[in-house]
């Protein structure tokens, strides 16, 4: 997805007529985001762009947290934008609890994105050390869902 800045300007008009706070998109390579901030005298403004390919988040986010992560186990990311929830539904038990022990490909949690209820596998066996999000809580791409050690 080669991004130009008429692509750029749609979304940011999109944003506006929909009444919308933000808009991601994401083609497996690159991400795009736009957001719009709302300043002290309440006028809208589009806040920057932010562009990153698929693999920047997960090295930013190792480099930015160092040897305490890599302690912790090997971390599951959120592969979009979206609302975290730990169990198919309400009143169901959650899919691991701290201490729960994962097979490769065993489903850890939902990341609901636009209405669709995408389905988080675990990417390596082992037991659950961390749940570092809330459920129901926003989840940004490539953020730290929770550790498998």
């Amino acid at each position: 997805m080669r991004l130009e800045t008429e692509f750029i300007e749609k979304l940011a008009q999109i944003i506006a007529d929909n009444g919308l706070s933000e808009i991601s998109l994401e083609d497996g390579e690159q991400a795009i985001t736009v957001r719009k901030d709302v300043m002290v005298a309440s006028s809208p403004v589009v806040a920057p762009v932010a562009l990153h390919s698929a693999s920047a988040p997960a090295a930013a986010q190792a480099s930015a947290a160092g040897e305490v992560d890599e302690k912790k186990g090997k971390p599951i990311t959120s592969p979009m934008v979206g609302t975290f929830y730990k169990a198919p539904s309400p009143d169901a038990d959650p899919f691991v609890s701290v201490g729960s022990v994962v097979k490769q490909g065993d489903v850890v949690c939902i990341v609901e994105a636009m209405k669709m209820m995408n389905e988080i596998e675990a990417e390596v066996a082992g037991k659950i050390v961390e749940i570092c999000v809330e459920d129901g809580q926003p989840v940004e791409f490539g953020q730290v869902l929770m550790y498998v050690e």
